[in-house]
């Protein structure tokens, strides 16, 4: 009997780090210099149970980071990179201002939650392939935050 047990509890946990290393990772990539934190990322129709989040071409895809500043904050720009083999590839945004029409207006509180959403096209022409996505917000080319977003381009 004990030797099941032993066996039913290496199942279990054998299950539950199976399904914890399967579930989405939204990686910090800030450096020493960053002077905010993300608490929260939520990318429009990502299974958070998959590896990846699964960005479908020819439609668009809403990406929304909530964080806060160590610092009061004038303007908040975003900047946006696919990686890919460890290059990083500039991915144009639509509206980088991230103090228009992204839920937030500048001037920005420190030591505040803030919630920043952008919808960006995920074009028809893109390539099916697997892509960190490197997304920062920056204030003054004072990195604010950074978050690796795993992805999937379908």
């Amino acid at each position: 009997m004990c030797k099941f047990l032993s066996i039913l509890k290496l199942i279990v946990v054998s299950a539950m780090t199976i399904s914890f290393v399967q579930s989405v990772q939204f990686e910090n990539c800030a450096d020493a210099n960053t002077i905010g934190n993300f608490s929260l990322v939520e990318v429009s129709d990502c299974d958070l149970n998959e590896s990846k989040c699964v960005l479908k071409r020819n439609s668009n895809a809403t990406i929304s980071i909530t964080f806060s500043s160590e610092e009061d904050l004038s303007e908040l720009k975003a900047v946006v990179h696919g990686v890919i083999l460890g290059m990083e590839v500039p991915f144009k945004l639509p509206n980088d201002n991230g103090c228009v029409n992204s839920g937030l207006e500048c001037p920005l509180s420190k030591n505040t939650d803030l919630k920043y959403t952008a919808t960006l096209p995920v074009l028809k022409q893109y390539p099916k392939v697997v892509v960190d996505v490197k997304w920062e917000l920056k204030s003054a080319n004072q990195e604010v935050v950074c978050v690796k977003i795993p992805a999937k381009i379908q």
